[in-house]
């Protein structure tokens, strides 16, 4: 599996709010120029990640993004499936019912495993912790 670039930007976007989680609101052009996004893919990106509840927007000269919950608690799980629309190695993983010989399959098994071991990892990962590893976005 490969993660979009929605996920892979919005992630990027999501820890460069995080990383001004404390100085208010944040513009939408400062944020595509410190990653290198443009604003029009951003502002797609924001829709539906303020639509799931992530981040607030503020009208006004002084307005921007901003996060609703603290970086320690948003994960990067959460946004990958808001913006991928969840996380399935195989599309039997998260329904069996669309592929007839899911029950028999010597494979289905090893999508399931695979499958949780990377929702766990982007489950346990926050905003907060991609920060304090000190990597640069």
């Amino acid at each position: 599996m490969k993660l979009s670039t929605r996920s892979r930007y919005g992630t990027r976007m999501m820890i460069d709010m995080a990383q001004r989680y404390d100085n208010g609101p944040v513009q939408i052009g400062d944020i595509a120029q410190r990653i290198d996004v443009s604003v029009k893919y951003l502002e797609q990106l924001v829709i539906p990640l303020k639509k799931a509840g992530y981040i607030t927007s503020v009208r006004g000269p002084k307005g921007g993004h901003m996060l609703t919950r603290a970086p320690h608690e948003i994960t990067v799980g959460e946004i990958v499936d808001v913006l991928e629309g969840g996380i399935n190695l195989s599309n039997c993983v998260e329904d069996p019912k669309v592929c007839e010989k899911s029950k028999e399959c010597l494979t289905r098994n090893l999508w399931e495993e695979a499958t949780k071991a990377m929702r766990d990892k982007l489950d346990s990962t926050t905003l907060a912790q991609m920060i304090e590893s000190g990597k640069t976005i």
